[in-house]
């Protein structure tokens, strides 16, 4: 049976109430949680504009690396699927785009012509990967790698995490059933939004964390390469929130675009067998297996929530 956005909205309000209260938790608040789920949508940017593009073929020279035409030849196809952040929605110059910048790097390490080709779109849930990549074999050759972002907007959508890793998964083993690598930076941490309230945004933030690792799961089965952009991009938002988003205070800004390409360079290069350092590691104890660890105490915790002041339905009993 499938997993209903209105069922994990209930689930997830209760969930926030019982780590409140436990069964104590009142009417107060569950009415303050809806009141704070409204509020965040005025918060929440709906964006229907493109981001800006520069796609076509990155040609290394001697002092920095050019853009060619697009009939121009090339070594390695790029591709980069997924939601806004993977089309760059947030800065008005396609050069700060996650893709641009992916394919200047991989021109200038490799001293090899790139060609990117973005294909994701703004809005987009992981349900929409798949006519992401059938759009991509009708249109032409696969990619030699492909670069995945999403979740984000799963979890403002508040889809089911296992259904939304699971279609992640499925779309990595698709492309690596093409012969692409596949790098994806898995959910970012959507708790450093400071504009979303508290505590809705400690529930956000759990309910990502939880994807995050769900995600890096399923990619992993998929033979595809996860990185824990949670872990990696958090603690530079939350110290620099003025410097990292752009004027919608929810997207990234130029700066934070380039510190996300510098976080997937690494593993885009050892994709293709050019990376020969470390590659960059998360904390010991990541976001993710914290939010994993909270999720468990707030279920033990619904247990005796759904025979107290919340009912199974997520209102109240009237006790």
């Amino acid at each position: 049976m499938g997993y209903t956005r209105g069922r994990a909205a209930r689930d997830a309000v209760r969930a926030s109430v019982a780590a409140a209260g436990g069964a104590g938790a009142t009417w107060a608040a569950y009415t303050l949680l809806s009141e704070q789920a409204k509020a965040a949508r005025t918060v929440i940017p709906h964006r229907t504009d493109t981001a800006p593009s520069k796609d076509g073929v990155y040609v290394p020279g001697q002092d920095r690396v050019e853009r060619a035409s697009a009939d121009h030849p090339a070594d390695i196809r790029l591709m980069v699927f997924g939601d806004s952040t993977a089309a760059g929605l947030g800065v008005d110059d396609a050069e700060f785009t996650p893709g641009v910048l992916l394919a200047r790097g991989l021109a200038a390490e490799t001293g090899k012509r790139v060609r990117l080709s973005t294909k994701a779109i703004v809005g987009a849930t992981s349900r929409g990967l798949g006519g992401q990549i059938d759009a991509m074999l009708i249109a032409g050759p696969p990619p030699d790698v492909a670069v995945i972002l999403i979740g984000a907007n799963d979890v403002i959508s508040l889809n089911s995490i296992e259904a939304s890793a699971r279609r992640l998964g499925r779309a990595v083993r698709r492309l690596r059933d093409e012969g692409a690598a596949v790098i994806v930076g898995t959910c970012p941490d959507i708790g450093v939004v400071r504009a979303i309230p508290q505590p809705l945004r400690s529930l956000i933030r759990t309910y990502g964390l939880r994807l995050a690792a769900r995600q890096r799961a399923h990619v992993l089965s998929a033979g595809g390469r996860p990185v824990p952009l949670a872990d990696l991009l958090a603690p530079e938002f939350l110290q620099a929130p003025e410097t990292m988003f752009s004027a919608d205070h929810f997207h990234p800004s130029a700066a934070g675009y380039q510190l996300a390409a510098k976080l997937l360079l690494p593993e885009v290069l050892a994709a293709v067998g050019e990376w020969r350092g470390p590659l960059p590691k998360p904390p010991e104890v990541s976001r993710a297996a914290e939010a994993e660890r909270l999720a468990a105490r707030v279920t033990r915790a619904l247990r005796g929530v759904k025979h107290g002041g919340i009912s199974p339905e997520g209102s109240p009993t009237g006790r």
